[in-house]
């Protein structure tokens, strides 16, 4: 499908600024989003008359930390509720965050912030550590825990619906129950669970190694994460590529959506991708340091070497070790879809930047790569 790089331009203003999501906020917050998308962003300054660079650049940055600090104080807003009316209902509840806004690789100004409700009046734990075989879990209770994870469900439905009156509270969600609107300036994604004691947090006590279990209602089951690790394991790599690989991440996750949003079917969400790009080059992503554009550089070819070698792409494993990413045929089309994206994108930025002899040829894909890492763009 042709790519209209204006089209996909406003829509990565619009989802920076937060524009895309003004059905979502009430008039005070959707009038502050409108005045504040009016300044123009760093990045559009820095190749004005380039397009595709200048995609590529705006697509890589972090969200503005103004957008990122109201997300996080609506996020506390909720958890205030919650913690009142869960109290009053003898339910000690803890609070946490996961997902992409925690980890910093949000594409989106107004973005749902994932806040986790942990059951506090008991834990799951793996039988296999070593405080279990120690018989450090002495009090059993005595009630079913999947119907008190259902129950707190319920519960934080209803508090939700009473504390913000003016808000859409949305209950449908099997994981999730989203509040928006009304007093609140960003969307908050409740998330009902409760600990779960790995057999390495038993042995560390660390928390980034303790999981949750996240209610299902839709079965209902419960569903193990350990997002803390994630976290953690993106985080400590981000450091070793200099900011590189957040970039990637938020690149490949803004062209993702450009493409869906031209009918392109890519069927791999923020974790999958963020998980995969975890194992790209870490020295290569750090030239983004003086030279940004080679985290599109490298973003591209890794993917195109994970579509080469379907057989090394296939035993990829998530961060945290959970599970595999390209689990399915239907994410490894996906994925293949994404690095055509990405090819284009590389292809159509080396033009802009290059005077080399194969401007009107067909570049090979390593003349590309070479030639994006070179490129110096000034801040």
């Amino acid at each position: 499908m042709a790519r209209d790089i204006d089209k996909r331009l406003n829509s990565l203003r619009e989802r920076r600024t937060g524009k895309d999501r003004i059905a979502d906020l009430a008039m005070e917050s959707a009038t502050q989003v409108i005045a504040k998308s009016l300044s123009q962003e760093s990045y559009a300054r820095r190749a004005p008359f380039q397009k595709h660079t200048q995609y590529a650049l705006g697509a890589m940055q972090a969200v503005d930390p103004e957008y990122t600090r109201i997300s996080l104080e609506e996020a506390e807003r909720v958890k205030e509720q919650l913690k009142k009316g869960l109290e009053k209902k003898a339910i000690s509840p803890e609070f946490r965050l996961q997902g992409s806004v925690a980890c910093d690789i949000h594409i989106r100004g107004v973005s749902d912030v994932d806040l986790l409700v942990l059951d506090g009046r008991y834990i799951h734990y793996d039988l296999n550590g070593q405080k279990a075989l120690s018989g450090g879990y002495a009090s059993p209770v005595t009630y079913d825990t999947l119907q008190a994870l259902v129950e707190l469900r319920k519960e934080s439905e209803s508090i939700l619906d009473a504390s913000f009156p003016a808000a859409k509270v949305k209950k449908d969600g099997a994981k999730a129950i989203n509040v928006s609107g009304g007093s609140l300036r960003r969307p908050v994604d409740v998330v009902p669970s409760n600990w779960f004691d790995t057999v390495a947090y038993q042995y560390s006590f660390n928390e980034v190694d303790r999981g949750v279990h996240i209610l299902n209602k839709d079965v209902p089951e419960r569903v193990l994460n350990t997002p803390f690790k994630h976290i953690r394991q993106i985080n400590a790599r981000d450091q070793l590529s200099a900011g590189g690989l957040k970039k990637a991440i938020r690149l490949c996750k803004n062209v993702k959506a450009d493409a869906i949003n031209d009918g392109t079917k890519i069927e791999l969400s923020s974790y999958d991708l963020a998980s995969a790009l975890w194992h790209s080059d870490m020295a290569a992503l750090t030239v983004g340091i003086a030279n940004e554009l080679a985290i599109l550089a490298e973003a591209t070819r890794f993917l195109d070497d994970l579509i080469r070698r379907p057989n090394f792409a296939s035993t990829l494993r998530t961060p945290d070790g959970s599970r595999l990413i390209l689990e399915s045929d239907e994410k490894f089309e996906s994925l293949r879809l994404l690095s055509l994206e990405m090819d284009d994108l590389s292809e159509r930025v080396a033009r802009e930047q290059s005077r080399a002899d194969w401007q009107w040829q067909v570049p090979a894909a390593d003349q590309i790569v070479e030639e994006l890492r070179r490129i110096y763009i000034p801040a």
